[in-house]
């Protein structure tokens, strides 16, 4: 029986809509990149020697100098004392430090922090992936936690946001799974996607037809 018409539309909007908004989405991510880096060179070299992409060498270059400059005893004193300066703001102590938390938090290897796990449900048998963002409360005023206790963090689905809850040890379960694809699996609501093409099991080959007698 041939697919109905609709179903083929159907099939082919499903094909090309992430296809085509990755590629967007790439595409916008590398303009913005090279506008911001490149508008500073548009001011000091005229525009017929602008090379559409340069601000994205620009950028490379000032992430693998800032990179090399980390390694230098004095480019880091330095850096901490600008840094130390930052956080001396009330606003941008706030945005600053939070992004540095999160970005730190996700480039670590080893420690609790970011292990993924299962929380579950006092008295039921739900359960919410999320991950593991403190595992002591030294540091912050009493009741917030105790030492018997975590800070899991739960993202939503579907949009940036989540909660912060404190639950006891006992209720959150490790899961080996790692931070990206948990992150994917809460983000996507646990919807099934179509992962990595280079991973499917190659499609069986389909029976031979046997013209009746």
């Amino acid at each position: 029986m041939k697919p109905h018409l609709g179903r083929i539309f159907l099939t082919g909007l499903l094909t090309l809509i992430p296809l085509v908004a990755t590629v967007y989405f790439m595409v916008w991510l590398i303009g913005a990149v090279d506008r911001v880096f490149g508008k500073p060179l548009r001011w000091l070299m005229p525009d017929e020697a602008y090379l559409a992409g340069t601000g994205i060498v620009v950028a490379v270059a000032i992430v693998f100098g800032a990179g090399v400059l980390m390694h230098g005893v004095l480019f880091r004193q330095i850096f901490r004392i600008a840094e130390r300066a930052m956080l001396s703001v009330p606003l941008v102590r706030s945005i600053y430090g939070a992004l540095k938390d999160l970005i730190g938090l996700f480039g670590r290897s080893n420690g609790p922090a970011m292990q993924v796990v299962a929380v579950t449900f006092p008295g039921t048998s739900w359960k919410l992936l999320g991950f593991v963002t403190r595992a002591e409360f030294g540091d912050l005023p009493a009741g917030v936690g105790t030492p018997a206790e975590v800070a899991v963090y739960l993202p939503m689905s579907y949009q940036v946001g989540g909660y912060t809850v404190v639950v006891p040890r006992e209720a959150v379960r490790p899961i080996d799974m790692s931070r990206e694809d948990a992150m994917k699996f809460i983000l996507t609501a646990g919807l099934k996607t179509g992962g990595d093409p280079r991973k499917r099991p190659a499609a069986a080959p389909a029976p031979a037809r046997t013209r009746p007698s």
